[in-house]
């Protein structure tokens, strides 16, 4: 049966003198009011060709049954871990982190399962081949309703197998997240030397909560310093519902201002990490994610099934939070700028439009870009000339 844990202490059933085997990796599942789908997630990983691995099941207080699921298992390599009191998703994940003895270590929610068993095969002999490699990590399929449908589309980075570059991946990372979090084998060394879970951060005077980007910061961060391998089948299963981890998040007007604060902090503490390795090209692609971060946040930012408005004031107030150097600032006011203009002008609101281009403009007179929309956005000419430009694109193959 599965080791029992009394708070956040496992109780073993074998004898204090008694070896204790370190297992190649730790399987770290988070269960929070998931006790119903534990069991496909557990089996999922019990049925692995690779047996050499410890499975902790991390009970973040539940309310429900989850101790009576993870008793049901009968195999030695399963631990249960009752936390003491509730240390929210992200101190569970650390804790799993802390309590677990794999050289590699796999952090998924209960939610979640491998749909594949010879996916911890494939990714424990790629990093023990190749020790430059950080983590591993594939792509999924979408779960809804307990029916498999299709792949996750931005969780498709390649169309095959592949070993990359942390930096030249991180080039890409910075603008958008596509590591899917239950399909990542990280090496222990990651969170050992660089870092765990960061719960909140301090950046330009202001406490931010990360529970939105923590893992897209430390896929960010590890790849720094280690090349990242890709598999591009889709061996990971991941569960749309109204209990997962990320539809918890629900999406009022202040937690999509925590989010987009999380998101924007990324970049620049990426940036800051560049800068204190000399790493001065990878620097400026930071800052272009910046200015991509914000310009999307001022055009409109999609989460789940609610969108983040960065209003002028909101962003200026960030903005000079986070550099004092004027030149940086105006270089990305013109980008923000030129992204309202764009929002604007989509919802017909093209005097407006005009007006934030022409503020871009004086910001940065080199986006040609926004000479060409601001020319678009002169009464009749400029919108025949839009639609003109429109139907080219169509005729183009």
């Amino acid at each position: 049966m599965a080791s029992i844990a009394k708070g956040a202490l496992v109780v073993n059933e074998m004898s204090a003198e008694a070896p204790v085997h370190t297992p190649t990796v730790s399987f770290v599942v988070l269960c929070y009011k998931l006790a119903h789908l534990l069991h496909e997630c557990v089996n999922s990983a019990l049925s692995q060709t690779y047996k050499d691995f410890e499975i902790l099941i991390m009970d973040d207080c539940s309310p429900d049954n989850t101790g009576e699921v993870a008793g049901s298992f009968q195999d030695p390599r399963v631990r249960y871990i009752r936390n003491e009191k509730n240390l929210g998703v992200l101190g569970n994940v650390n804790e799993g982190v802390r309590l677990s003895r794999g050289k590699y270590v796999w952090i998924i929610s209960a939610d979640d399962y491998l749909r594949r068993p010879y996916i911890m095969q494939r990714y424990v002999e790629l990093l023990e081949s190749n020790p430059q490699v950080g983590y591993t990590f594939c792509s999924g399929v979408c779960v809804r309703n307990g029916q498999e449908m299709e792949v996750l589309s931005y969780s498709k980075y390649r169309d095959q197998d592949e070993i990359i570059s942390g930096k030249k991946l991180l080039r890409d990372l910075l603008y958008r997240n596509f590591v899917l979090a239950p399909s990542v084998l990280v090496r222990r060394e990651c969170y050992e030397k660089i870092s765990l879970y960061p719960l909140f951060v301090e950046f330009g005077g202001v406490k931010i909560d990360m529970v939105w980007a923590a893992d897209w910061y430390l896929w960010c961060l590890f790849a720094l310093s280690f090349d990242v391998a890709y598999f591009a089948e889709p061996m990971v299963g991941y569960r749309e519902h109204d209990l997962s981890i990320s539809s918890s998040l629900s999406m009022s007007q202040e937690k999509l201002k925590l989010c987009a604060a999380a998101d924007i902090a990324v970049a620049w503490m990426i940036r800051r990490k560049a800068d204190e390795s000399g790493l001065k090209a990878l620097s400026k692609v930071c800052l272009q994610a910046v200015a991509n971060e914000y310009a999307s946040h001022g055009e409109s930012k999609r989460y789940r099934n609610s969108n983040s408005w960065m209003s002028v004031s909101d962003f200026e107030e960030s903005l000079c939070r986070s550099t004092q150097d004027e030149n940086e600032r105006n270089w990305i006011r013109a980008r923000f700028y030129a992204a309202r203009g764009d929002g604007l002008y989509s919802r017909g609101k093209i005097s407006s439009a005009r007006t934030f281009y022409l503020a871009g403009l004086r910001r940065d007179p080199t986006m040609a870009k926004t000479y060409a929309k601001l020319l678009f956005s002169f009464g009749k000419p400029g919108v025949y000339l839009r639609k003109f430009t429109r139907a080219i694109r169509r005729l183009t193959p």
